[in-house]
């Protein structure tokens, strides 16, 4: 057999043309992990992890009981699930969610009232924390206070209703989920995982690149796109670390293409001054692997 890639490997498991030898499981796993995939290859490979296996269905199970239990908290609060619809099992390690501006201090009071309370507040975010559990309320996705997909329009055009064990809620749609992918790897992260790339093979539409031209990321689309196809022919690794040629492409473009991201552009210097470990979150963010 010819040489294949970890994650070519990885996803053939998946798809379930391929048993890992015995040599092989444990080295896939730590790759499963670092692609967020660790729920879905270890219900695949079975037997050969059975402890393992039966450790993450109970970190599954705790996190869909608090995310119903959250849901159910936020009853007439103008929100979505964000980043939450995968393709296939998955736990997270937190819960997003896009809330709508006028809404945030309602939905931050009820989930204090059963249990919750504030760790972080930031211009477009708030986090909240309960026993390991943390959930954050987005207003934009952004990140150092630059706002790169505009949230409300998320909020407004791209949710559906959707059934979460048992209990109906507000989520983003699939098309509006792989944009938001896209996104959020390139202009975020500079990291494509193999989730990401799922999302896109899976839910990928004319619907999703009409709503990455209307808000105005159909460049990390199309890079996206790219970089999934290097590693489903096995050309690369996921995660893929984005080479910073192509990030400072990416974000002239995206300053060029869209005014909210020139708007709030600036904030990034207000992020830098008021963060006193700034070297060492940028030195992470060179050296790390995965998120």
């Amino acid at each position: 057999m010819p040489w294949e890639s970890d994650s070519l490997k990885l996803l053939r498991v998946l798809e379930g043309f391929y048993r890992p030898r015995e040599d092989e499981v444990s080295r896939l796993a730590n790759v499963a992990r670092m692609n967020k995939l660790y729920l879905a290859y270890l219900r695949m490979v079975g037997d050969a992890v059975g402890y393992e296996l039966a450790r993450e269905e109970a970190r599954y199970r705790w996190f869909v009981e608090n995310v119903v239990e959250v849901v159910e908290a936020l009853r007439g609060v103008n929100y979505a699930l964000y980043k939450f619809r995968k393709p296939v099992g998955h736990v997270s390690v937190d819960l997003d969610i896009l809330v709508g501006r006028e809404d945030v201090p309602r939905a931050t009071m009820m989930l204090c009232k059963h249990g919750f309370k504030m760790a972080v507040v930031e211009p477009y975010t708030v986090t909240l924390e309960r026993r390991g559990f943390i959930v954050d309320l987005y207003t934009e996705p952004s990140f150092a206070w630059i706002i790169y997909v505009d949230g409300g329009r998320l909020l407004r055009d791209y949710v559906e209703d959707v059934d979460v064990h048992g209990v109906w809620t507000r989520a983003l749609t699939r098309e509006a989920e792989v944009v938001v992918a896209a996104a959020h790897a390139l202009y975020k992260e500079h990291l494509i995982l193999l989730i990401d790339c799922l999302l896109a093979w899976e839910w990928l539409n004319n619907r999703a690149w009409r709503i990455a031209v209307d808000l105005n990321v159909k460049q990390a689309l199309k890079e996206l796109l790219k970089i999934c196809n290097l590693i489903k022919s096995g050309l690369a690794e996921a995660p893929y670390k984005l080479e910073p040629h192509m990030i400072i492409k990416a974000y002239i473009e995206k300053t060029l293409e869209d005014p909210v991201f020139r708007a709030t552009l600036l904030n990034m210097f207000k992020y830098v001054i008021i963060r006193k470990n700034i070297g060492a979150m940028i030195l992470r963010r060179i050296t790390r692997k995965s998120y």
